[in-house]
């Protein structure tokens, strides 16, 4: 391969998703939420609450993402295969983005049997609500406890984290009717705690989906201003022009970028390219923090031999 069109990569060490970290405290988060699942559902029955039940539908679909995000990052943690260069990473963004859609579904649902409550009233049992409700807030303060850290390092976890903490949110919600009914008998507070549940689901389902499909249109990551990256590499000696630069993200944890540097004759000397592609890399690693890499060193002019438009 001629020197004007080596191309240098520099790959951190990628040693998985950053979910994966969290799978233990996923595990114990998606066996509470089972647990106050069941529970909300038999008190809803007995108690002839909506806003339990609800709850406890939130909660199944909260369990059934929580099963998706454990299942993704399973799939994720295989190696990379010669048709697949980078695995199943990608799997867990698209367990969020089917998580999303449950949480939309489950918001409607909910709206929609809180307006049938209101034409036509319950009769809810005001006590058996408080003491379930308080089951799952108590339960769910231990599961955000556990998912609390992991929620800056991986959208997947940060998914699961947003659903207990809107489970929780709803059982406060849940509580709050029922003492309403408790000292006033007005029922019409359970499906107001209801529409209060869905009101809390959407717009947190809405700015995960965002942040998902931002992953799988292949945006540049949030942190990572393009502008800076390129004000970064011509600033380095030798560096007379970049074209074609990209920036992605694979997975939470796993952003990936890709350039054409046009260098000096002397950067393409066999001493030359090698430090030249130390620096990028120091570059990007440290003002950035994207370690996965990979540059096409050339000369001027080169360009002008590409197939397809420079940018």
């Amino acid at each position: 391969m001629g020197a004007g069109h080596d191309h240098g990569h520099a790959h951190g060490a990628h040693t998985g998703t950053a979910a994966q970290a969290y799978r233990g405290r996923l595990r114990i988060a998606l066996s509470i939420t089972l647990v106050i699942t069941l529970a909300e559902i038999a008190g809803g029955l007995l108690a002839d609450s909506l806003a339990l039940i609800a709850d406890a539908a939130h909660m199944a679909t909260d369990a059934l993402g929580l099963a998706m995000a454990l299942l993704a990052i399973h799939f994720a943690a295989r190696p990379p295969t010669g048709r697949r260069t980078f695995g199943y990473a990608r799997a867990e963004i698209l367990a969020a983005l089917a998580n999303c859609l449950l949480l939309l579904g489950v918001g409607s649902y909910v709206v929609y049997e809180a307006v049938a409550r209101f034409l036509t009233p319950a009769e809810t049992t005001g006590g058996l609500v408080v003491a379930f409700a308080l089951f799952g807030l108590v339960a769910n303060m231990v599961s955000l406890t556990l998912l609390m850290r992991g929620r800056q390092e991986s959208i997947n976890v940060r998914g699961a984290f947003l659903e207990v903490a809107a489970d929780a949110l709803g059982s406060v919600a849940v509580l709050i009717s029922a003492a309403v009914i408790l000292t006033t008998g007005w029922q019409a507070a359970d499906p107001i705690a209801s529409l209060v549940i869905a009101v809390m689901i959407v717009p947190r389902t809405v700015k995960l989906l965002r942040e998902t499909l931002n992953v799988l249109l292949e945006a540049a990551p949030e942190d990572v201003d393009m502008a800076d990256v390129r004000a970064h590499i011509l600033a380095l000696p030798g560096v007379e022009d970049v074209h074609d630069l990209h920036a992605w993200t694979i997975t939470s944890g796993m952003p990936v970028l890709s350039a054409h540097v046009v260098v000096s004759s002397d950067a393409l000397t066999d001493p030359g390219h090698e430090r030249m592609l130390h620096e990028l890399q120091n570059c990007l690693g440290h003002h950035f923090d994207v370690e996965h890499c990979t540059f096409q060193l050339e000369p001027g002019g080169h360009a002008e031999h590409e197939a397809g438009l420079c940018t």
